[in-house]
């Protein structure tokens, strides 16, 4: 085949596990009997929505005494505040002592103390009254109650009353090797890859082995990498308008990483391996004479090898009889032959039929940006 540059679109396949885009647990923050349960079970729910209610009477109580508290500094206060007013009348005739004077232009001022203080208690009992309707803190799906009516619920438990989990859009968490994530990063610096809008595009593939059909894109990439495995989780954001991803769910993404735009593609039935393991092909080269050429040629994609290092443009290497030929040999090039359509005759049966002769090879064209 004769070796062509075309445009090469890099993807790789990783494992990755479906998030929701927000999740809240659903906790009391008052202590009581609950009354009644305000939603069905898989509804979608709205923030603010009451969910739960919890009984109120010890809260009311509460709310009226701290009431009543109340009213009672302010009279306080309003009695304290005249007589600081006469005593400082009397003090500047010397009816009275100055002491007693300041006596009651401090206790004035302990009376307003009290105001504000019963101020603040009264809010933060309507606040408890407040809470005992448990309302919804995000929009999304709520889960299964976890507690049903006539339950005694605390502010400090630990277990969660329901679930709620915004599903729309939703993430996918992805392990990525983190020298991979280095080889792309350093890739797109130096513009060996580049990207259409300037994010990685993913597809996914579902458990059922479908294709998924919204595209998503990526969110960001982890800042720490697990010891452990040696990767970095990838986020991606999905669109799930219908609900056909729940969260826990095991997904196969196809992370589309850029465009080499002068990308070789060898198939893999051209590159074998030296004794050290290093890809090489055979090249036909001046008199139609094979050399040996070492490759670079870090990844697959799909059949072909990317080749980096090792060819150029216009180079022809050989396809297939490579086994039964060594460097220095003379050739005569044989374009390969293409795929025969489907439902076409079979080739003639016979000794050498569909071979190179001895002394042949096959080369051939490549498709544009496919590199065969």
């Amino acid at each position: 085949m004769t070796v062509k540059e075309g445009a090469v679109t890099l993807s790789s396949e990783l494992p990755g596990r479906t998030t929701a885009y927000e999740s809240a647990d659903v906790r009391p923050q008052v202590n009581g009997l609950i009354l009644q349960r305000l939603f069905q079970e898989g509804d979608m729910v709205r923030a603010g929505q009451p969910l739960y209610r919890i009984d109120p009477a010890p809260y009311e109580a509460q709310a009226a005494s701290a009431r009543a508290a109340l009213v009672r500094a302010r009279a306080n206060i309003a009695n304290t505040a005249a007589l600081a007013r006469r005593y400082g009348e009397l003090v500047k005739i010397n009816a009275i002592s100055r002491q007693e004077a300041e006596n009651a232009s401090a206790s004035a001022a302990q009376a307003r103390a009290d105001v504000a203080a019963q101020e603040a208690a009264l809010r933060s009992a309507q606040i408890d009254l407040g809470r005992t309707t448990i309302r919804a803190p995000i929009s999304g799906r709520i889960g299964r109650s976890t507690f049903t009516t006539g339950a005694l619920v605390t502010a400090s438990q630990a277990d969660a009353l329901t679930t709620i989990q915004r599903l729309d859009p939703i993430f996918v968490d992805i392990q990525q090797s983190s020298a991979d994530v280095l080889r792309l990063r350093q890739q797109l610096l130096s513009g060996d890859l580049s990207q259409s809008g300037g994010a990685a595009r993913v597809r996914l593939k579902l458990e059922d082995g479908s294709d998924y059909s919204e595209e998503g894109t990526l969110k960001f990439t982890d800042v720490t990498v697990d010891p452990s495995t040696g990767s970095q989780v990838v986020r991606v954001q999905f669109g799930n308008p219908r609900g056909l991803l729940l969260p826990g769910m095991y997904v196969r993404a196809e992370l589309v990483e850029g465009t080499r735009s002068n990308g070789i593609l060898v198939p893999q039935s051209a590159v074998s391996r030296d004794e050290k393991g290093n890809p090489t092909t055979l090249v036909v080269g001046a008199g139609n004479k094979l050399e040996m050429r070492k490759l670079t040629a870090p990844r697959t994609v799909g059949s072909s090898w990317l080749v980096t290092s090792g060819l150029k443009a216009g180079d022809k290497v050989v396809l297939d009889g490579a086994q039964m030929l060594r460097p220095g040999a003379a050739v005569k090039p044989v374009a390969a032959q293409a795929a025969k359509p489907a439902g076409a005759a079979p080739a003639a049966q016979g000794q050498g039929a569909g071979q190179p002769q001895a002394g042949q090879t096959q080369t051939g064209q490549t498709q544009a940006g496919q590199g065969q």
